[in-house]
């Protein structure tokens, strides 16, 4: 296996509305930010990988016309899912280790105020016994609420303790969306209140994965990926045990993280009953420091949240507040797929 690590990373300031800029203008700056960093050319880049939802933009091959702000000509290697970032990066990841490439631009963006989330959601159900009954994310989270409430695993209480604790956690993050005393609101769908819910709002994520000694050379202190890993669930909610995630941790053993312990781990848990279920499968204690830049909760770019969770742990290693980092990203319905990896730290002469 080739060492492999993060080497940059970049984020756009996220809001509500981004009606004045094209998907193109969301993610310039963010590259630009990116390749800076390292100072690297994009025609220096040996494979680019991009994730993002049709679904959201409303019309087909949208990811095309973000390839303008990358520059696809003279031709490059590039490739695209149609998921989350965090799986693009898992590509660009295997492209290194085939010894295709060196370095990966990895890029995922969404802009979720165009539309109703709540409903482009349901595109992810099952098409023929979930999907026509239109249970929207939130009424789905909320199902998944109750059930860790009905087992004991929390309550109302303590839901709102979460939210509350990652949007204060997010005050220092100058690109959080919600932060500081965010009011818990009313049901929203009961017993989800409207501070359990992540906010809807637009944005991008760029990060810069490079191969040993050329990550060296990039950075001070690269993230180095040790460990990398996804699962997914049964596609039927009705098979599944809402309160547990047996995917995420069986790709948090494949990702070598209970080898040893984490001392911090970004959550991509979108709803506060999702950090219960998570915590519980990933073994994550009181010790470990979980979603120190506010997490999902306080911004939640559709597409471009898992990738932001590695990028921010990936960040704290770079800083050298973090020795060992889990990031974990997740799509689809209630945690229906997961991805977990782990991050460590290492100086330029290692």
């Amino acid at each position: 296996m080739r060492d492999v690590a993060i080497v940059a990373f970049g984020q756009s300031a996220h809001r509500r509305r981004t009606d004045e800029l094209s998907e193109v203008d969301l993610l310039m700056p963010v590259l630009h930010e990116v390749l800076g960093a390292t100072g690297l050319k994009a025609n220096e880049i040996g494979f680019t990988c991009s994730g993002s939802a049709d679904y959201l933009a409303g019309r087909a091959f949208s990811f095309t016309m973000a390839l303008d702000g990358v520059g696809a000509h003279p031709p490059i290697s590039e490739s695209h899912v149609e998921m989350d970032g965090a799986w693009a990066l898992y590509e660009a990841w295997v492209k290194i280790q085939t010894g295709e490439a060196d370095t990966a631009l990895v890029y995922s963006y969404g802009k979720s105020s165009p539309g109703r989330v709540r409903d482009v959601l349901t595109r992810q159900l099952d098409p023929y016994y979930l999907a026509p009954l239109w249970p929207d994310s939130v009424a789905l989270a909320a199902l998944q609420a109750q059930a860790l409430i009905d087992a004991g695993d929390t309550d109302e209480g303590a839901l709102a303790e979460i939210g509350a604790r990652n949007r204060t956690a997010a005050v220092d993050n100058p690109y959080a969306q919600l932060t500081g005393d965010v009011p818990a609101g009313d049901h929203l769908v009961h017993p989800l209140r409207t501070g359990d819910c992540p906010p809807i709002g637009d944005g991008a994520a760029a990060v810069v994965l490079a191969a040993g000694d050329t990550a060296r050379a990039l950075c001070e202190r690269p993230a180095w990926i040790r460990g990398i890993d996804h699962r997914i669930e049964a596609h039927s909610l009705g098979v599944r045990d809402l309160t547990d995630s047996p995917s995420a941790r069986l790709a948090a053993e494949h990702a070598g993280a209970f080898e040893r312990p984490v001392d911090t781990a970004e959550l991509h848990a979108p709803f506060t009953s999702q950090e219960v279920v998570l915590r519980k499968a990933l073994g994550l204690g009181d010790e470990v420091r979980v979603n120190p830049s506010g997490g999902a909760l306080a911004a939640n770019p559709i597409m471009a949240a898992g990738l932001i969770r590695l990028g921010e742990a990936a960040a704290r290693i770079h800083r050298g507040e973090s020795d060992r980092a889990l990031a974990h990203a997740t799509s689809g319905p209630c945690l229906q797929q997961n991805l977990v990896a782990v991050l460590e730290g290492g100086s330029a002469h290692e």
